[in-house]
């Protein structure tokens, strides 16, 4: 007897009600599937079913039964589905949406290098610095650069640490207040990411386990780190940047770090997806995709 395709046979019984409608739905004759539910229950020992000239319904044992047996066959089926999906070609058009900082510095050349090992893959990337929903947009995934967010309604998968620091002028330091400690920069211009929740106020740690909220001021807010970058680059005070967009910079001199030994609360690289039991092949190649060119902190 084929037990898998006996369970498949009880279940399409139990769903419909009789034999000949299962038959109808398996593709078999009524006594094929007469004959398979009998011997999965003579090897059970037990009556699944309880059969009339009308209908046919679950003995008490048989609802328990058919419990564990949709279980089952929906692991199994799940399983045919992953080998399936894994050995595919991913192929076909992955929509993708970026922050633009991060998008241009380090999406750009690491989408060229997708598509060379996914030739069948078409790619349009769509470059953003609002949060744009993957399910009402349409995006088979969206790449961020921030702090984790705990939504019910979709996947979000970390993959890698995005290092913070304080970053300002030479000339402005040279012309501004002293600042020795996180508390001196109320007193300081400091120029903060706009879009944040509660972007005026900083999250710093000074001390090991020591996270303290500072609350600043500047002229300027702005929802590209960029911009806050190149602002205080020409000394109009203070920004609390990422490393990777900082650095071009940092190696011109126009930039350094300020209070080196404080640290800002960890933000991440995530990729964030609409939940579904089977993902196409072309984003589950995006996701490992990221994973290997993004191992270590940006």
């Amino acid at each position: 007897m084929d037990k898998l395709a006996s369970l498949e046979a009880f279940e399409k019984v139990a769903e419909l009600g009789g034999f000949a409608a299962a038959a109808r739905e398996l593709g078999l004759s009524r006594s094929r599937v007469n004959r398979m539910v009998i011997s999965l229950e003579d090897e059970l020992g037990s009556n699944l079913l309880n059969r009339t000239t009308r209908r046919v319904t679950l003995t008490p044992v048989g609802e328990a039964f058919l419990t564990r047996v949709r279980q089952i066959l929906r692991d199994v089926r799940e399983a045919e589905n992953l080998v399936r999906e894994t050995s595919a070609d991913a192929q076909g058009e992955l929509r993708i949406n970026a922050p633009m900082s991060f998008g241009t510095r380090h999406l750009s050349p690491a989408i060229a290098r997708f598509m060379l090992a996914y030739p069948q893959v078409e790619v349009q990337v769509l470059l953003d610095d609002r949060f744009l929903d993957p399910v009402s947009e349409g995006f088979d995934i969206t790449v961020r650069v921030g702090e984790l967010q705990d939504s019910p309604t979709l996947i979000e998968q970390t993959i890698c640490e995005v290092r913070r620091r304080l970053y300002a002028a030479p000339s402005y330091l040279e012309a501004a207040p002293e600042l020795t400690s996180i508390h001196d920069l109320s007193r300081h211009s400091c120029l903060h990411y706009g879009s944040l929740p509660g972007g005026h106020t900083w999250v710093l740690n000074e001390k090991s386990d020591d996270w303290q909220r500072v609350r600043v001021t500047g002229k300027l807010c702005c929802n590209n780190a960029e911009v806050l970058r190149d602002a205080a680059a020409q000394g109009l005070g203070i920004a609390l940047l990422p490393d990777f967009i900082a650095e071009p910079a940092v190696c011109r001199g126009h930039l350094i770090p300020v209070l080196p030994a404080v640290r800002a609360r960890p933000i991440h690289l995530t990729l964030v997806y609409p939940p579904g039991r089977h993902m196409p092949a072309k984003t589950s190649a995006f996701i490992r995709f990221m994973y290997a060119e993004f191992d270590q902190p940006l």
